[in-house]
């Protein structure tokens, strides 16, 4: 009998994972199961979540191809398909950055070429679409999956399972009138009438948000000298949207810079790596001097100008953050936005932008090994650095978001970290009231953009894997001696799913199966970067590798015995 391996999820972490299996030589029976009805595109860039005007976060050069890259799919597409998505063929560039829905198109159409790979492989592949996978039981020869379809319920077991189920959604977007806890599904946003809308988030998903709302009440276009401009449909004079933040401040324009990334001089993975070879646990304070050193040998103009050398992991942010907070947030973008056009024109890196970039992942393999309060000093001070870094936005975004300011349609608020959110739980008929240094800002419509919540083990949607214990918190070491009788006495639990190197849940369980969670949202605790496509790479050829060497080597441990 062949090897069985489900794979949970058939959004980018699921495709990565399929195209390292069919690159066997052993033939391998895999079933991929997608609860929604178009596999292959997965939830963030189908089209019964998005809307049209929203903008993908990666361009073709950064993400990584299945049979081809995104720009050479594109360059294959007759016209009608690039007028659809309002994509000029004389303008498809790898740095490009494109609608969602255009990366589920080619997610899909990648799925279905390595199909018919994996079938001239000799690999048996089921695909499952509507077939949602409602519970997980660990047994002593295989792992069973209980799966919802549309004409009841049935049972299916398995060598392998893959968690690959990415983001998690709510089951319902407007919660109470006028609130919607997420952007997403879009369609919903719709609905948002002739009125002040407030979203809460600056980054991508709040833009994105804006963006499906502002196209519903207008239009956006190029006036004579070229410039994006935005025409307010008849009848809308009320609607007028507010963005904000904690800073209220505007993401950074995507910067130029070199793909893939050159070598640090400094905050080397080798450097990394000797730090957690000491068996330390405070070492946030070691990788903040690496992480010093890189920008000064990098860009010592901007360490200088800046006083980099008396900074610390807790006072670098404001300093990092000082242009943007000391200005108007609109005349900031505008400025960024002419610096990041030139830059890309003539191909121009900004150094101390590059440095922390190209340090965000070498940096985070020290993160397991932190104890609890460097860990909490990390997430709290120094992860946001990075987030900012490398979540940059397309220039498309920073544009639309100026020709609204001078529409008078958008405006940024800055929140503080003092200020109160009411809404229909607080008596309110519909959306909410801000409340900010005294001052009371009324919206009829709020969305929550805030992004990827971070879930933990009880949060699994499989309840008999719960129930037996199959998954745990992660863990982290402790910082005091106190003990607590109901926790490991070295360890204190921090969240999401403890997994080893290969996304195995470290289990209390014996079983001739095993399990893998690549599932997001259980990950962001110990891994708090990973978020993108590029992640979802790394994830599922992990997976793949780790499944293929069980299947070919009988001496692989079965799963890990909790410590």
């Amino acid at each position: 009998m062949l090897p069985r391996i489900a794979i949970i999820g058939t959004g980018p972490t699921g495709l990565y994972t399929f195209k390292q299996l069919i690159g066997s030589t052993v033939p391998l029976s895999i079933t991929l199961y997608e609860a929604e009805g178009e596999p292959g595109k997965g939830t963030p860039y189908h089209p019964d979540m998005n809307d049209p005007a929203m903008l993908s976060n990666i361009p073709s050069i950064e993400l990584p191809a299945f049979t081809e890259t995104l720009a050479d799919w594109l360059r294959r597409q007759d016209d009608d398909m690039l007028m659809h998505h309002g994509i000029r063929r004389e303008a498809i560039d790898e740095r490009e950055f494109y609608p969602r829905l255009v990366l589920g198109d080619y997610m899909q159409a990648q799925f279905e070429r390595m199909l018919a790979m994996a079938a001239e492989r000799g690999h048996e592949i089921t695909v499952l679409a509507r077939h949602k996978v409602v519970d997980i039981e660990i047994q002593a020869e295989a792992i069973r999956l209980r799966v919802g379809n549309p004409d009841g319920e049935e049972d299916a077991a398995f060598d392998h399972v893959v968690m690959a189920t990415g983001h998690n959604w709510p089951e319902s977007t407007e919660i109470r009138p006028g609130y919607f806890v997420s952007p997403w599904p879009a369609t919903v946003l719709k609905s948002i009438r002739n009125e002040a809308v407030g979203i809460l988030g600056t980054s991508l998903s709040g833009i994105d948000a804006l963006m499906t709302v502002a196209t519903a009440h207008g239009m956006f276009y190029a006036d004579a000298a070229g410039d994006l401009q935005y025409q307010p449909a008849e009848g809308t004079e009320g609607f007028r949207a507010t963005l904000m933040s904690r800073k209220g401040i505007l993401p950074e324009a995507d910067f130029y810079c070199p793909l893939p990334y050159v070598t640090p001089l400094v905050c080397t993975e080798e450097a990394i790596d000797a730090l957690i070879a000491t068996g330390r646990h405070d070492l946030l304070d070691d990788v903040f001097e690496l992480f010093r050193a890189e920008i000064v040998a990098r860009d010592p103009d901007y360490a200088a100008r800046i006083g980099l050398s008396q900074l610390t992991v807790e006072t670098f942010p404001a300093a990092y953050y000082a242009d943007r907070t000391e200005s108007d947030p609109f005349v900031w973008a505008a400025k960024n936005l002419a610096e990041a056009e030139e830059n890309r024109l003539k191909r121009y890196t900004v150094p101390w932008r590059y440095a922390i970039l190209i340090t965000h992942e070498i940096v985070a393999r020290v993160i397991p090994h932190l104890d609890e309060k460097d860990l909490k000093r990390f997430h709290r001070h120094f992860k946001g650095i990075f987030i900012d870094d490398y979540a940059t936005v397309p220039l498309m975004s920073i544009r639309r978001l100026l020709a609204l300011a001078r529409a008078g349609k958008l405006s940024i608020l800055r929140l503080g970290e003092d200020y109160t959110i009411r809404t229909a739980e607080d008596g309110l008929e519909r959306g909410a009231e801000v409340e900010v240094d005294g001052e009371v800002h009324h919206f009829g419509a709020f969305i929550d953009a805030t992004g990827q919540e971070t879930l933990s083990a009880t949060d699994l949607p499989f309840p008999t894997l719960v129930a037996q214990g199959g998954v745990k918190e992660s863990a982290t070491p402790k910082v005091t001696a106190i003990l607590q009788p109901d926790r490991d006495p070295d360890v204190v639990r921090t969240g999401g799913i403890d997994v080893d190197e290969c996304y195995r849940p470290r289990l209390a369980l014996m079983s001739e199966g095993r399990l893998y969670c690549a599932a997001i949202a259980f990950l962001l605790h110990k891994e708090p970067f990973v978020q993108g496509i590029t992640s979802a790479r790394d994830i599922g050829e992990t997976v793949g590798r780790a499944i293929l060497s069980d299947i070919t080597d009988e001496r692989t441990p079965l799963f890990q015995i909790s410590a």
